[in-house]
């Protein structure tokens, strides 16, 4: 997926363009992969909120990208141009997979892309999404949307999070934690967890469970419990299940599968141990454990992850673990 196409038109929403420009735009310091071009294909002149931006390119450009970005479409009571629908369904057409950025799903759902499929987009618009296009499965409750071909995320911090993703599943999570702490951002989150939670997140050092997640992290070899998280953080299992529905929109034996699978891909990317060795190093006990979490997880055996990103990823000495694992908060 070398080329990138970000799809424009008067009412795009400046931060998501902006967003998805830095991630696959810039290259990112001692990366040694070939990395993305980036080219931006609209009309003419246009407006994303207070600025003018000048494409490179007309709209029919955007059936010679590997990937289009749709960022955010500003004004979702009005339909979106149908210069603009049209183009994304036929770069669709031509083989392009198709990312829509928050809003950018309305633009999407319009080309006919979403229908039978599964989609999300910033949660005050769900039921407008749900609403004008009943043939798509709207979930509001999730970062972002998966389809392989079609991608969806939720608004904002959620646009990053996708983004993310699609460097994750092209070159490796390793050099994705790279683009991430470049932008100084979680390198990490799964598309599953909660678009929206009861009360902000607190900075990462402030939160009741910051101690508990970085003591957790060093022993994702030991068969933890609910109960050995809660006599850690000194409460109860139900209060533990309380703070992590408020701080990570989950439950605290999903988020700590998602930590196991998480090691398991940096491991497979990183060194050669088997997959015996894996499995024991993230406490899945078993191969056959692993393999079965792992696949339900990202979508392909372990196996053929490591197939997939072995030599994209520089290898490490065996028995070194990468430093910065991602939390997710």
């Amino acid at each position: 997926m070398t080329t990138v196409a970000l799809a424009v038109t008067d009412g795009m929403l400046h931060f998501e363009l902006a967003l998805a420009y830095e991630v696959f735009g810039a290259v990112p310091a001692s990366v040694a992969v070939p990395w993305y071009r980036v080219f931006v294909c609209g009309p003419g002149p246009v407006r994303a909120g207070r600025f003018r931006l000048d494409p490179d390119h007309g709209l029919d450009h955007l059936t010679r990208a590997d990937t289009v970005i749709v960022p955010g479409w500003a004004d979702v009571d009005e339909e979106p141009p149908t210069d603009l629908v049209d183009a994304v369904r036929a770069a669709h057409e031509a083989g392009a997979r198709v990312a829509a950025l928050c809003t950018g799903a309305f633009v999407v759902a319009a080309a006919g892309l979403l229908d039978g499929r599964r989609a999300t987009t910033h949660w005050a618009h769900t039921g407008t999404l749900a609403a004008r296009y009943p043939q798509v499965t709207v979930d509001p409750d999730v970062l972002y949307v998966d389809n392989g071909t079609v991608l969806t995320s939720a608004g904002k911090a959620a646009a990053m999070d996708l983004c993310l993703h699609l460097v994750r599943l092209d070159h490796g999570s390793s050099i994705a934690n790279t683009v991430a702490r470049r932008l100084v951002v979680p390198p990490h989150r799964d598309g599953g967890q909660a678009q929206f939670v009861t009360t902000p997140v607190p900075p990462p050092d402030k939160h009741p469970l910051a101690d508990l997640f970085a003591w957790v992290l060093e022993r994702l070899d030991h068969p933890l419990t609910v109960e050995d998280l809660a006599r850690q953080a000194r409460m109860s299992s139900r209060n533990l299940g309380r703070h992590f529905r408020s701080v990570v929109g989950t439950t605290p034996l999903q988020w700590l599968l998602i930590q196991r699978i998480r090691h398991a891909q940096t491991l497979l990317e990183t060194t050669d141990d088997s997959i015996d060795a894996i499995a024991t190093a993230t406490g899945m006990g078993t191969a056959t454990t692993l393999r079965r979490h792992f696949n339900r997880t990202v979508g392909v055996p372990p196996d053929t992850y490591r197939r997939t990103f072995r030599s994209r990823t520089p290898a490490v000495p065996q028995g070194r673990v990468p430093h910065g694992r991602a939390v997710e908060f």
